[in-house]
């Protein structure tokens, strides 16, 4: 009876993370002259309810409302009526409100920001699928079970009941022959009855298993192979974007200058890493000439975004031989590090030209599911802050957050956790330009929360004289 209690909830049911492990979306923008961060936690099933915090750091923001807009499907460009959301008390400056996510897909949740130097409009994109089900409270569960049984036994009652006594007169007790006959029916109606729950529990873990394979985003499966030093990626297709093919794009469009991003790490020791970029050939597999690299088993990330601003990270895994390959070009990047030890937090990481970065952490340890700024100082050989970083593929810089487990992988920007891709497609819905200038300080910072508690590898890149340069710290997060 659980499971149909169970499935039942599951019908209801479809939200959504864009890395691995790691669903809430963080941004740090301009909003014309309101800077703001953003945190939006969506819900593990839809429809299902987003929690939205925004914070103003400059400007003086006096109110906010936020709404949901479906970028794919049928109901694209019909937002609900918007949400108004509440001040935080003791912080003017502070809001939090929540929108509904109905379907899976694309969504921009859209701030409408009225302040002291006007009115503005801001998109953060979140993708939006069922990430896993949902049981029943248990109290609900058990007053369930027990209206189940009472039914069960008031029929069985009723039919034992009828068969002894429904021929009778008022009065008349009765005989042999119909007890016997009420026995025969309290037997009959005991094993139809059984039978009809079975047969209805079958019946529902059936439809929860359709359900299930519907509902619960999957990301496409990705086959890796080797032919001497040349790696070929093919996608497939899962079969939760097989469904919704037909009512969205899947076409893929370049993320900051790449179809593509593609992270090797080789595990468990976490000790060699690439940031790839392989190039789409026209059977829509992906291939590249692999660097010199090391032996080992790798853990593969391959980063896309759909034309709707819906990215998809894919997993894999592949033993490497030693590979004498080509030298690192363009925005191609390597780093060597020492084994990870979870025993063991890092502050300052050299870097391979002589210089070092340095982790201007807080003394308390990163707080679990809260937007933290990570921020990094770039110093060269004589420890002074460096003055010559340039553009990373447009960005300040790129950091990846792993768990030391590989259930968390998360690709962050200065600008937030959300895809560069995506933030163009919702920045054109809400009518703003996301501001690509940048003044390059030896400092880069990037908005993130960590989704659990656990050893993290923090890869930090950063571009100075065409070359990237890699710092790799280690954290405890309790």
């Amino acid at each position: 009876m659980k499971k149909i209690i169970w499935a039942l909830v599951l019908l209801g049911s479809a939200s959504a993370f864009a890395h691995v492990g790691s669903p809430d979306v963080f941004y740090e923008g301009d909003a014309g002259p309101y800077h703001l961060l953003v945190t939006v936690r969506p819900p593990a099933m839809i429809p299902g309810i987003a929690e939205v915090e925004v914070r103003s750091t400059s400007g003086n923001v006096n109110g906010i409302q936020i709404v949901p807009v479906y970028v794919t499907g049928k109901d694209q460009g019909y937002p609900p009526a918007p949400d108004v959301m509440q001040a935080v008390p003791g912080d003017s400056q502070s809001f939090t409100g929540k929108v509904w996510l109905m379907e899976s897909g694309s969504w921009h949740v859209r701030a409408d920001v009225e302040g002291s130097q006007g009115a503005v409009k801001l998109s953060v994109p979140v993708a939006a699928f069922a990430r896993r089900t949902l049981p029943m409270q248990k109290a609900l569960g058990a007053l369930l079970f027990a209206l189940m049984v009472f039914l069960a036994v008031g029929i069985v009652s009723i039919a034992w009941a009828a068969a002894r006594e429904g021929s009778l007169g008022p009065g008349i007790a009765p005989e042999a022959s119909n007890m016997r006959k009420g026995r025969i029916a309290l037997i009959v109606a005991t094993v139809l009855v059984l039978g009809m729950l079975f047969l209805g529990n079958s019946w529902w873990d059936s439809e929860a298993s359709t359900q299930k394979q519907d509902m619960l985003y999957k990301a496409p499966p990705l086959a890796a192979s080797l032919n001497g030093d040349h790696l070929v990626l093919k996608m497939g297709s899962s079969y939760w974007h097989e469904l919704r093919k037909n009512a969205w794009s899947m076409k893929l469009i370049p993320d900051h200058g790449h179809i593509m991003h593609l992270f090797l790490l080789r595990v468990p020791a976490m000790d060699r890493f690439y940031h790839l970029h392989p190039e789409q050939k026209q059977d829509g597999a992906f291939a590249l000439d692999l660097p010199s690299m090391d032996a080992g088993h790798y853990k593969i990330f391959a980063d896309v975004v759909r034309e709707t601003g819906f990215p998809d990270t894919m997993v894999t895994e592949i033993d490497l031989p030693q590979i004498a390959g080509k030298a690192l070009a363009g925005d191609d990047s390597d780093v060597s590090a020492t084994a990870f030890n979870n025993a063991h937090a890092t502050q300052v990481s050299a870097l391979a030209d002589g210089g070092r970065m340095v982790w201007e952490r807080d003394a308390s340890s990163p707080a679990i599911g809260k937007l933290t700024w990570f921020r990094f100082k770039v110093e060269d050989k004589d420890g002074k802050p460096v003055s010559d970083l340039e553009p990373y593929m447009g960005m300040a810089g790129h950091a990846v957050f792993v768990r030391s487990d590989e259930s968390v992988f998360a690709h962050i920007h200065p600008a937030g956790s959300v895809p560069m891709a995506a933030l163009a497609v919702a920045q054109d819905d809400s009518g703003m330009k996301h501001d690509m200038t940048m003044t390059m300080a030896p400092e880069v910072s990037f908005p993130y929360g960590f989704p659990a508690a656990g050893d993290y590898r923090l890869f930090v890149q950063v571009k100075r004289g065409g070359r990237v340069e890699t710092g790799v710290f280690d954290t405890r997060v309790q």
